[in-house]
């Protein structure tokens, strides 16, 4: 990489920094944008990941970290120590990326987006060490989303494999998933997913809240909801000892007759 990145889109720009870094990379007051694009190429990389520290602002961080699918592919990233996320006081004016031989100052003009480089030795030398003091004296940002490894593995061993491949395609037939309307939140989709293989509330609500995603009551609560609007049934399923569990079951057969790839897009038209 050794001219300016112009008429580029940021998927684009981002990768080719990564491939071209050597140690770490300082990724500095990043767009909304950016930060959703970067985790994505990351995500997708094929080849070893520079370890990145990203320097953003707090609310951006926390608006683009609504999305589960978005948090969840990051908290990956973060296990296998190829990001980090702190938060940045006073940002730049432009998005930075800074490496070891180089800075890139991503430029936003209209609809275009350029990757504007400079590899002077002593400037970005002094701009490297700028970013790495301001790293060291930044507050780290809360990444509360497991990671979607763990969640993919642990809804296979605990729930069903079955439940684990639905889970899946649901998450792969969805853009987003904040549950805002634009898309279904991870407990609705846990939850359908639960139905459609025929799984007791207090398994999935227990693997939910040991894995992270959400607690028992925010599990029941969106259980009331999805049966009240008729997506999802239940049955009593006596035990032994103690109150009868419940069985979920999908409630509404347009439901029944979609395929996973359809289940988000019919059940989104159903709660909304």
């Amino acid at each position: 990489m050794t001219s300016n990145l112009l008429n580029h889109q940021i998927d684009d720009i981002l990768e080719s920094v990564l491939e071209d870094a050597s140690g770490d990379i300082y990724m500095v007051n990043p767009s909304r944008d950016a930060i959703e694009e970067f985790v994505s190429v990351a995500t997708g990389f094929d080849g070893d990941l520079p370890s990145v520290h990203m320097l953003a602002d707090e609310r951006t961080l926390k608006d683009v970290m609504d999305d589960f699918i978005i948090a969840s592919n990051a908290a990956d990233l973060i296990s296998e120590g190829a990001l980090a996320l702190r938060t940045l006081e006073a940002a730049p004016e432009n998005s930075l990326v800074v490496s070891e031989d180089r800075v890139v100052a991503i430029v936003h003009a209209g609809d275009r987006v350029g990757g504007l480089i400079t590899d002077d030795e002593s400037f970005v030398e002094d701009t490297y060490d700028t970013y790495a003091d301001r790293w060291a004296d930044a507050a780290d940002f809360n990444l509360r989303t497991p990671p979607i490894t763990d969640v993919r593995e642990t809804l296979a061993d605990e729930i069903s494999p079955a439940a684990e491949e639905d889970f899946t395609a649901i998450l792969d037939s969805l853009e987003t998933a904040r549950g805002d309307g634009d898309g279904l939140d991870e407990v609705t989709i846990s939850l359908l997913v639960a139905a459609k293989n025929e799984a007791l509330l207090y398994d999935i609500s227990k693997w939910g809240e040991d894995v992270g995603i959400a607690s028992k009551a925010t599990f029941s609560r969106t259980k009331t909801k999805l049966e009240d609007m008729g997506l999802i049934d239940t049955e009593k399923v006596p035990i032994d000892v103690g109150r009868p569990r419940l069985r979920l079951k999908i409630g509404d057969d347009r439901l029944n007759e979609a395929d996973n790839g359809q289940l988000a897009t019919v059940a989104q038209s159903i709660l909304n």
